[in-house]
């Protein structure tokens, strides 16, 4: 086996862009031979937003790292003779194809099983495979649309507005993983069926935004109230966008500090328990016991007034020397931190999110880190991402066990590479 939580554990990884391999990824890290299945012309987001002409983008180098590539023609009957042994040699196929690909070159999940019936295929899709939305096409923007995300997201008085997090595509993809171990484990103790897994972009979306929902049931059809709201929501039948409030049972802003730039900001949130520190913090004893602030309720009802006085207080700070003060105090509060000031951030780097990857043949990078930590079964170190079609001969003769002559005898079938174009 090995002394990797997923030691043992064989993905065929056939998924491409962000969604599916943000989720295999996740299990190369855990230790499972992940075979990245690409085409002869590679996953496309080799060639999307390179910042190098002459390199593999990085939206590609990020989210393949710690696997194997093999291009395979699934036109060519000798790539479908390799797909088929690698069936039988694994445990997992993951896919993110349009609806109905695979069953359209005949690898249904029932075809699937009678080549190997401990297989597990673990399927990525927009809105699921089957529903009314079925065959619609999914992105990142369309899931948060579609789940709840958007309508919910930035001031009432702006459009809808998608998050910087990629909680349809990334989201989705650890709710697949999630799947494939909950699947890996079912089958263990059932006999080695395997089973098919499923994840939908705008339903992974909605898992998101639950706590919206718990709005949406709360406002009970117009009757109720979202009294943490800075703004009123009676009469509502659905969840407005809350701007920078918490929306939680603690009151919470977004804070602006000097030097008043675009990103000079500090998120704080009043814990009931703690309002007396933050009155005494930026006023003094009498804002403890100032009626329009002396219960949560009042502080609901005031909190244009309460966020102008702790807004006058933090025009002095800075937003790390506010966090500095505020978490001395007890106050929870962080700072509206960049990517800039993320890479360089020292809690960040003894966490290892956010790592250099050496030995690339295109060069060093860097990537996000492992969010999942294990203290035994982790990947010792975050290896570059294959180059294309890098591991095929290796994958062939290891993992197929094919020899060289077979080896051979494929390639001259066209397994590995697209037939020339015909000359018009």
């Amino acid at each position: 086996m090995g002394s990797k939580a997923l030691s043992g554990v064989r993905v065929i990884d056939m998924t491409h862009v962000q969604a599916g391999p943000t989720s295999s990824q996740l299990l190369a890290w855990m230790g499972a031979d992940v075979i990245k299945f690409e085409p002869p012309t590679g996953d496309i987001t080799r060639q999307q937003l390179r910042h190098d002409p002459n390199k593999d983008s990085l939206y590609f180098t990020m989210l393949n790292s710690n696997k194997r590539s093999i291009t395979v023609n699934m036109k060519s009957p000798g790539g479908r003779e390799v797909f088929e042994e690698l069936i039988r040699k694994s445990d997992v196929i993951m896919e993110n194809f349009g609806p109905g690909v695979l069953e359209r070159l005949g690898y249904t999940y029932e075809n699937l099983s009678k080549i190997n019936p401990g297989i597990i295929l673990a399927s990525l899709k927009g809105f699921g495979s089957s529903g009314p939305y079925a065959l619609y096409k999914a992105y990142e923007p369309i899931a948060q649309a579609m789940g709840g995300s958007m309508a919910t997201t930035g001031f009432p008085e702006n459009p809808p507005t998608i998050t910087g997090a990629q909680i349809g595509d990334t989201g989705t993809g650890l709710h697949l993983a999630i799947g494939i171990l909950a699947a890996l484990y079912h089958r263990t103790h059932n006999d080695g069926k395997g089973q098919y897994v499923e994840a939908a972009m705008q339903e992974s979306v909605m898992n998101l935004c639950r706590v919206k929902f718990r709005d949406h049931g709360r406002l009970m059809g117009g009757k109720g109230a979202l009294s943490e709201y800075s703004r009123p929501t009676m009469g509502l039948t659905s969840v407005p966008r809350a701007g920078n409030d918490s929306g939680g049972g603690q009151l919470g802003n977004c804070i602006p500090c000097k030097p008043h730039g675009q990103n000079d900001y500090v998120y704080m949130v009043i814990q009931e328990a703690i309002w007396p520190v933050i009155a005494r913090t930026i006023s003094g004893e009498e804002l403890v016991s100032d009626p329009r602030f002396a219960t949560i309720g009042e502080r609901r009802k005031n909190q244009a007034e309460l966020w102008k006085l702790i807004s006058d207080f933090a025009a002095n700070y800075t937003k790390f020397e506010l966090t500095a003060l505020f978490n001395e105090k007890d106050i929870p509060c962080g700072p509206v931190m960049t990517t800039e000031e993320i890479a360089n951030d020292a809690h960040v780097a003894h966490r290892e999110m956010f790592v250099k990857v050496e030995g690339h043949p295109q060069g060093d990078y860097y990537t996000v880190g492992m969010p999942i930590k294990l203290s035994e079964g982790n990947v010792d170190k975050i290896l570059p991402a294959p180059m294309l079609g890098a591991d095929t001969d290796e994958i062939l003769r290891e993992v197929c066990g094919f020899d060289d002559a077979k080896v051979t005898s494929l390639k001259e079938m066209g397994a590995f590479t697209n037939p020339p174009k015909k000359a018009k």
